[in-house]
């Protein structure tokens, strides 16, 4: 069996190992964050709050977090950022009361922003455009992998103390920061920028002015809005108040999604290097516009679960060319360009639960779906207009480089 690692620069090995132990430690304290908020005895709507801050935090730092890997490069806020997130992880476990939790847990989102900015910066960065989507792919599947196993340890943590999953994760992230601080090396990256010249960098104008990135934004913001939005509001209440199931095939569904998305990952990457970006755009969006659909008509409990394998396939071909669009575009070190983009998924994932919400407790669960289903057709729509940028699939067909196609999305 083909090693997935294969033709893939060291540096995606040491980022993978890294960031792994970063999505178990996730995983530990996720389901423990709302269970120890409650034992402060507050209410759903300050548990919901915990959850947002963190989103909001990384989403009001991005721009800091990539103007720091532009001057200090990807290595040091890699690492600095994972130990940052360990030390607010840490004192959280410690929280004596909500308001130090809710500080401590929105602090952490700073830390979080910068080394996610950084990895994406050195898989942008490190894998030429004909290995991008595998690397993206293997760094995604890492953190599936991870965020899929960590939840298991930490209801068994949480068995002995509400407090054991943050000092768990906090020791996760220490490993993890360590792994990337001694072995994250490189000439392209890990280095501060010694020049002031930045003519082979591309800038924040240059990248808007551009439409794959453009697109790339608005379906990162899409994509989070829809699914995650969807996942981490409604879901749950809609299979067991509507379809009256339990929580135990609420988990199943998203376990299934999960497997589903984590066999075709590294297909859906290969897809994006072999065809194209647009092409496994195209796949994707359409596949989970179908399982968002069936979603929306979904009357008994099977039809939850079949729709949950449906999103898992399209995610497998759709999670990993957004941000392969981005790396084929970018010049140089552009941290804060790469910033902007994670931005957009973040502003997705605070607006998603918010309007799905208050549509389902408006109107209802159906009219929620359906107006996700409308959304993510936009996005589709949008992945049928992405000029190719990934300059090697273009040479093989005799076809010039799209990369700098300035026309207005008309």
């Amino acid at each position: 069996m083909q090693s997935p690692f294969k033709d893939l620069p060291r540096e995606i090995s040491i980022l993978v190992a890294a960031s792994f132990f970063v999505a178990v430690g996730f995983g530990i304290v996720l389901p423990a964050i709302p269970v120890f908020a409650r034992s402060f005895g507050v209410n759903n709507a300050a548990i919901g709050l915990i959850v947002s801050m963190f989103a909001i935090t990384r989403f009001a730092s991005g721009l800091i977090s990539g103007k720091l890997v532009d001057l200090f490069g990807e290595r040091a806020v890699f690492s600095s950022g994972v130990f940052m997130v360990a030390v607010f992880v840490f004192l959280a476990g410690m929280a004596t009361n909500y308001h130090q939790l809710l500080f401590f847990r929105a602090a952490g989102g700073l830390g979080s922003s910068m080394f996610s900015v950084a990895a994406g910066s050195v898989i942008m960065r490190s894998v030429d455009d004909e290995h991008r989507g595998r690397a993206q792919s293997v760094y995604n599947g890492a953190f599936l992998v991870g965020g899929v196993s960590g939840p298991a340890i930490g209801g068994l943590l949480s068995l002995i103390s509400l407090r054991a999953p943050f000092f768990a994760y906090s020791a996760m992230l220490l490993v993890s920061g360590t792994v990337a601080h001694f072995f994250l090396r490189s000439e392209k990256i890990g280095k501060k920028k010694e020049s002031a010249d930045t003519s082979h960098q591309t800038t924040v104008r240059e990248a808007l002015g551009m439409a794959p990135y453009r697109i790339a934004l608005a379906l990162g913001f899409i994509v989070n809005w829809v699914v995650f939005g969807m996942r981490s509001s409604i879901m749950p209440i809609f299979v067991t108040e509507e379809l009256k199931s339990t929580t135990a095939v609420v988990g199943f569904g998203f376990t299934l999604s999960a497997i589903f998305q984590g066999a075709l990952l590294m297909r859906g990457g290969r897809i994006s290097d072999a065809k194209g970006r647009r092409f496994a755009s195209v796949v994707g969006s359409s596949i989970t516009l179908i399982g968002v659909l069936f979603l929306t008509f979904a009357v008994h409990p099977w039809m939850y679960l079949f729709s949950m394998s449906i999103i898992g396939i399209g995610g497998a071909y759709l999670s990993t060319t957004p941000s392969s669009i981005v790396g084929d575009i970018i010049r140089g070190r552009g941290g804060q360009v790469i910033a902007i983009f994670q931005m957009a998924g973040d502003a997705g994932m605070i607006v998603g639960p918010l309007i799905i919400g208050a549509l389902a407790d408006a109107y209802s669960y159906r009219t929620a779906f359906a107006v996700s289903a409308f959304v993510f057709a936009i996005g589709a729509f949008l992945t049928t207009r992405i000029p190719e940028t990934r300059e090697s699939y273009l040479a093989n067909k005799g076809e010039g480089p799209q990369v700098n196609n300035l026309r207005p999305l008309d």
